[in-house]
């Protein structure tokens, strides 16, 4: 099932692999958002807001901790991509063994910090309570979530994105059917909501490990090559650190605006939740088409093939403007349906709706930039480069600190929920400038 992707047209090869990512994270999306829904209509609109007050946190703490484990194995896919066998496993046991250490930390930090910062983001009291019982279980399974990453990276890096959408598909059931478990069945609240989330991811790692000592033998690292070799660990760190800053920065400034809407209440912070969901379930070909593009280039640098890498950039950016429009008129049409799923037949419309809308228009019009962010960032990640990714990043800080300090002066809802669109138009173009630079700079080395 793997998949090299240095030889065939670049369309058809890209979308080969893009489909399985795509469903996948389509899936990864969709049992969120059953996660939520539960949530929602069994313990209640206090406990939904709660719980989508927290996942600015978690995509600082775990996106942090995800971005060292996938930069970790841009090194794999480029030693696939220059066939060198050897070099692809010591890269296994260096990223395996940093990702030993990366968990460890990641997690000390977070149970010592959580309270800290729920009160940093202005977490209203009414639902802190709940917030904190959520997130602190969350952040517990760091680890979980860290090798889940990283084993399903390392079958993408040499082409396979089929065994991971199978892992994936797997535990959404699992976490779906958990839930009704520990929320319905056992009344365990927010809490069963967070113990469902990290016994799937549990479950799903410890399956990919078995499926990649069975089935992938040549990511198996042999017994003399489980330790870590220097040039090895400077090469990983230099693309998993700065992905990992990036992550944070982008997190950072999704805290800063969510703390911005938080000042608004519950019921914005619930209408602001659930559209931020559809929006996110409706945008996953982004993200999707930058994992494939990511290990496009890859291995297409491996080979030093970068013509090859052009082309398949101008694939993704035709892939991501059909994504964009067919995401941006079906978020037109489900988002006033798609409340009452989250919150109950019972619930106000009218006290949610104006929250939710001004969100969902103002997003739609910039879903262009946000495919581009996500095409040109990941492909110079794939180069091996960190540093002008993670600068993309500041921007989407900078950007959403202005909105936010803006909103909080004028007193402006609009403002608040502009700091995406703003930080999607603004990092669009700066990556896809760094992108040329980039390319230059790779076309210049490999000639000498």
């Amino acid at each position: 099932m793997q998949l090299d992707m240095t030889q065939g047209r670049p369309m058809p090869i890209i979308l080969k692999f893009f489909l399985p990512i795509f469903i996948g994270n389509m899936f990864q999306q969709f049992y969120n958002m059953v996660d939520s829904i539960i949530v929602g209509r069994y313990v209640g609109t206090k406990a939904f807001a709660a719980v989508g007050s927290t996942g600015t946190i978690m995509f600082l703490i775990l996106g942090f901790a995800t971005g060292l484990t996938t930069g970790f194995t841009v090194l794999t896919s480029q030693r696939f991509g220059a066939k060198d066998e050897e070099g692809i496993r010591r890269s296994v046991a260096n990223a395996i063994i940093l990702t030993v250490i990366v968990s460890v930390v990641m997690t000390a930090i977070s149970l010592v910090s959580m309270k800290a910062l729920l009160g940093l983001m202005n977490t209203p009291e009414d639902i802190f309570g709940y917030a904190y019982d959520y997130i602190i279980i969350i952040t517990g399974g760091t680890g979980a979530v860290c090798f889940y990453n990283l084993f399903s990276s390392l079958l993408r890096a040499v082409g396979n994105s089929r065994a991971p959408l199978f892992f994936l598909v797997l535990s959404a059931i699992l976490n779906i059917f958990l839930d009704l478990l520990l929320i319905i069945g056992f009344d365990m609240g927010v809490k069963g909501a967070a113990i469902a989330t990290i016994a799937s991811q549990v479950i799903s790692a410890i399956l990919s490990i078995i499926y990649i000592a069975v089935r992938v033998k040549m990511l198996v690292p042999k017994r003399n090559e489980w330790r870590l070799t220097s040039s090895y660990v400077r090469k990983q760190l230099g693309v998993g650190l700065p992905m990992a800053v990036q992550f944070a920065i982008t997190a950072s400034g999704t805290m800063i605006m969510q703390s911005a809407i938080n000042r608004f209440g519950s019921n914005a912070i619930a209408g602001f939740n659930a559209s931020s969901k559809i929006g996110n379930l409706l945008t996953q070909a982004f993200p999707s088409l930058g994992q494939s593009m990511a290990t496009y280039t890859g291995q297409n640098y491996g080979k030093g093939d970068i013509d090859r890498v052009n082309q398949g950039s101008h694939v993704a950016l035709k892939i991501s403007i059909i994504a964009s429009l067919a995401g941006a008129g079906l978020a037109l049409v489900l988002l006033r349906p798609a409340i009452p799923l989250f919150l109950g037949s019972n619930v106000r419309m009218s006290s949610i709706l104006p929250w939710a809308k001004p969100y969902t228009y103002l997003s739609i019009i910039f879903y262009m930039p946000l495919g581009i962010l996500f095409i040109y960032r990941d492909m110079m990640q794939g180069l091996g480069y960190g540093f002008l990714p993670m600068m993309g990043g500041v921007l989407e800080l900078g950007s959403r600190l202005v909105t936010a300090v803006l909103s909080i002066h004028f007193s402006s809802y609009l403002l608040a929920v502009a700091g995406d669109p703003a930080a999607w138009i603004v990092t669009g173009l700066f990556d896809a400038i760094a992108y040329r630079y980039v390319i230059g700079d790779v076309r210049k080395n490999l000639t000498r």
